[in-house]
């Protein structure tokens, strides 16, 4: 198609991960050149409203825009789903998460999308300019947890959006001042403060509560400390004053490799008179008493008083 439209339709397209809407659609192209296409197999129909135009694989992309076009244009990416768009890794999931006004209609919708209701939603938590609209990481964060099928599943993507770099500081906070009755509210308010002084993954976030409720003293989290070759390191957790480190191994220390690495790491990070623990995350979680039981000898080895 020669002329501005066609440049326009070019960047609907690409803008929009080759999904168009119906009236979209309409608006570059007959109904009848629609239908033969969707005839033909180059383009799909996926739900009565929204278009893909390629007969490719479809995916996570492809999957929002659908659900957004179907929905109507009050609806954003929310939740897991926002996080998604914003960069958060290892939450991969085909399900799409909207937010959606309280008292809007609800539409037919196509499957795998899941909508969501709020009274409040601040300007400060949309992103109004992004494509498709979405809610902004803090409020994502926020929404996810409070959809979360557990607790544990809430902590973690709080946990995960802090070691990611999504949000810092008291971002959470400032999205929950503004939702007084959220779900989870505690839980959240904790998990973020945690995690915004260094407690970057679940594992972390379950040792600190260990460490609290057997009344040991407090550590600091995700401290930096300079290798032999003079590169920046963060330790897990730093009892400085009686100078115990730990370490929280993940499933990825199974590794044989990754678990060289880390010993490497630890060894470089070695000073005279520092007690070096390391536990695996699973024992963290089955094996408490074991765990609180060595760093407490090791605190009063140290010099702690108990």
């Amino acid at each position: 198609m020669p002329g501005d439209d066609a440049g326009e339709l070019s960047w609907l397209l690409f803008h929009q991960e080759r999904v168009l809407g119906a009236a979209q659609a309409r608006k570059f192209l007959s109904e009848k050149t629609i239908r033969h296409r969707v005839a033909r197999g180059r383009w799909r129909q996926p739900h009565q409203r929204v278009y893909i135009t390629h007969n490719g694989p479809v995916g996570p992309k492809e999957l929002r825009w659908i659900a957004v076009l179907a929905a109507g244009p009050a609806a954003m990416l929310g939740g897991l789903t926002a996080a998604q768009a914003w960069g958060l890794r290892r939450y991969e999931s085909r399900l799409v998460h909207l937010l959606l006004p309280a008292r809007h209609q609800t539409r037919t919708l196509p499957p795998g999308v899941r909508i969501h209701r709020t009274t409040t939603l601040a300007p400060e938590d949309v992103l109004e300019v992004g494509k498709p609209r979405r809610t902004m990481p803090a409020r994502s964060l926020v929404d996810a947890a409070q959809w979360a099928a557990s607790d544990d599943e809430a902590r973690a993507v709080i946990a995960a959006g802090f070691q990611q770099r999504l949000v810092a500081g008291d971002d959470l906070h400032e999205v929950l001042e503004r939702l007084p009755r959220a779900r989870r509210r505690g839980l959240i308010l904790a998990t973020a403060t945690d995690a915004a002084g260094g407690a970057h993954s679940l594992a972390e976030l379950d040792f600190l509560d260990l460490v609290r409720r057997a009344g040991l003293p407090e550590p600091s989290r995700q401290v930096v400390r300079r290798d032999a070759a003079g590169r920046r390191r963060y330790l897990d957790v730093w009892f400085e004053r009686w100078r115990v480190l730990v370490e929280i191994d993940g499933g990825q220390h199974l590794d044989p490799r990754t678990a060289w690495a880390d010993m490497r790491r630890q060894n470089d990070l070695w000073a005279p008179g520092d007690r070096v623990l390391r536990f695996p995350a699973w024992a963290v979680r089955r094996d408490p008493v074991t765990v609180i039981t060595q760093l407490k000898a090791a605190l009063l080895s140290a010099g702690w008083s108990g």
